[in-house]
């Protein structure tokens, strides 16, 4: 029986994996089991996998690109080429590739607009947060600023909660106990809906308040990617 700590521990150990860009951790990983479905996650594996052609590199790159074709949420296609362009078995995308850390980006691309928004660097792939702008460019600074009015340079993002939300309201969709789903429905509307929504799972259920941040991941990953 798999329990909840085996599912966290082993998304630990796969988010450790794609982190370190350690291709052959992830299939030994994904070969362990039936995997989580955090398709955005999996497919960084597996693409770091076939850059370094790990053994079983391919045959779950391309369970992944299925997976992902056929959950279809935003970013997941783009992924799935990427995959197959890199398997072999398709087109490598035309966009010019740029390394980013997705998870960096989505902190300043969703979020309060008062306190997130930013720029990404075009050349290098760097995520500069607002306060990390607003600090480089200070009088007496010790970080060096770029020139961010560069617009061939830097893409400019605001902060956007919008996109939370409605995750939130799709998840709601998927919560098989109809009581603990009104309860979401309730905990979504007025200020504060966010702690709200996390809250009334913490306390009602554990699995769910896991699934969620797993899905609530995935989404601003593949958001992010797109």
């Amino acid at each position: 029986m798999v329990t909840r700590e085996d599912r966290r521990e082993w998304l630990r150990q796969l988010r450790g994996a794609v982190y370190r860009g350690d291709g052959a951790a992830v299939v030994a990983l994904l070969a362990a089991g039936e995997p989580l479905p955090v398709w955005q996650l999996i497919g960084d594996g597996a693409a770091t996998a076939l850059a370094h052609r790990a053994d079983g590199a391919a045959a779950h790159a391309a369970d992944c690109a299925a997976a992902l074709r056929s959950r279809g949420w935003v970013g997941d296609v783009e992924l799935a080429e990427q995959l197959d362009g890199l398997a072999g078995t398709g087109p490598m995308p035309l966009l010019r590739p740029l390394r980013v850390d997705l998870e960096l980006l989505t902190e300043i691309l969703e979020g309060d607009p008062l306190t997130t928004g930013g720029a990404l660097d075009l050349q290098t792939g760097d995520v500069w947060p607002r306060s990390a702008i607003e600090y480089a460019e200070e009088d007496g600074s010790d970080v060096e600023a770029p020139d961010f009015e560069d617009g061939d340079r830097f893409r400019w993002v605001d902060g956007d909660s919008r996109d939370g939300y409605r995750d939130m309201v799709d998840f709601i969709d998927t919560v098989a106990d109809s009581r603990l789903a009104e309860g979401l429905r309730d905990a979504i509307h007025g200020r504060g809906a966010f702690r709200r929504f996390a809250d009334t799972l913490a306390r009602r259920s554990e699995v769910e308040l896991s699934r969620w941040f797993e899905w609530s991941s995935e989404r601003k990953r593949g958001r992010a990617r797109a």
